[in-house]
């Protein structure tokens, strides 16, 4: 048996041609999404981020703005920029791309972000909205990961979850929208006891543990999904933190590394700003783009 291999690359193509549909449809109305991002310093993986999202936000027909800042600019600074970009009508989504330079107070930074503009999800306000099972921005990764799950499985129903990653942008998010969709869920991580029989148990095995090839195939329950959110540089390139070409051989359907997770990230960056305009101007929300 070799697993069903779930492409993201295709379902973020065709998740993004939908937003563009929407888009469109929105500006018919006089409305223009648009989308902020701040990068401050040089940080060349980060530089590379905010390039493709910007390239992405345009092509769905999105406004595009990016704040290039340098690395020791003042955070008062920094603070002052948001507070523009939280009262400019215009701007529906800002994203702050972390890493900070170290003299910033992340969280104070990301805080100051208007949480009805953060479509990263990182807010105290929407982590606390999404936990209590209450309508939030939801953070992009997570959200990918729940759509690609709910494309291949349909109901989630009942399904064993174990989740390998507690932080606070992947795996605890990744808990939370589990739950909302009735699947009974265990948070385990590197220091869990008994860390390979509780993942033999999972019909859905979500990595996200920052560690390369971490997850061997003999954890893997026969059959049961797997969706790889690590995204570890190795001298052979850029691998998952499952034993993707060993796993392939036990598992049901699983994500690739690269051309899972990661084109969903983006995608969902931009199905969350599109979410952010239409709540904005008392719409509902888009279709199939929300938890």
């Amino acid at each position: 048996m070799t697993a069903h291999i779930i492409d993201g690359k295709a379902f973020a193509a065709n998740l993004r041609s939908r937003i563009a549909t929407q888009v469109s449809a929105l500006k018919e109305r006089g409305i223009t999404p648009g989308l902020a991002v701040v990068l401050v310093g040089e940080d060349p993986a980060s530089q590379v981020y905010v390039r493709s999202k910007g390239k992405m936000t345009v092509e769905v027909g999105m406004n595009s703005w990016q704040h290039k800042l340098p690395a020791d600019t003042p955070e008062a600074d920094l603070l002052a920029l948001i507070d523009t970009l939280n009262n400019d009508p215009a701007v529906n989504g800002i994203l702050v791309q972390l890493p900070l330079p170290g003299h910033m107070d992340e969280s104070a930074v990301i805080n100051s972000i208007a949480p009805e503009k953060d479509v990263d999800g990182f807010t105290l306000l929407n982590v606390g909205l999404l936990a209590t099972g209450q309508k939030a921005m939801v953070p992009c990764t997570p959200l990918g990961c729940l759509m690609m799950l709910r494309d291949h499985l349909g109901s989630l129903s009942g399904k064993r979850a174990v989740v390998i990653g507690r932080s606070n942008i992947v795996g605890k998010p990744m808990a939370q929208l589990l739950l909302r969709d009735s699947a009974t869920v265990t948070i385990a991580h590197s220091r869990t006891t008994d860390l390979e029989a509780i993942c033999r148990e999972a019909d859905i095995l979500v990595a996200a543990v920052g560690r390369a090839h971490f997850v061997k195939a003999d954890w893997i329950k026969p059959g049961a999904t797997v969706i790889d959110v690590g995204i570890n540089r190795t001298d052979d390139g850029l691998v998952g933190d499952v034993d993707y070409a060993e796993a392939v051989k036990v598992a049901g359907a699983i994500t690739p590394v690269p051309g899972g997770v990661g084109p969903m990230t983006i995608a969902c960056l931009l199905a969350n700003t599109l979410t952010a305009t239409a709540r904005a101007n008392g719409l509902p929300d888009p279709e199939g783009l929300t938890p």
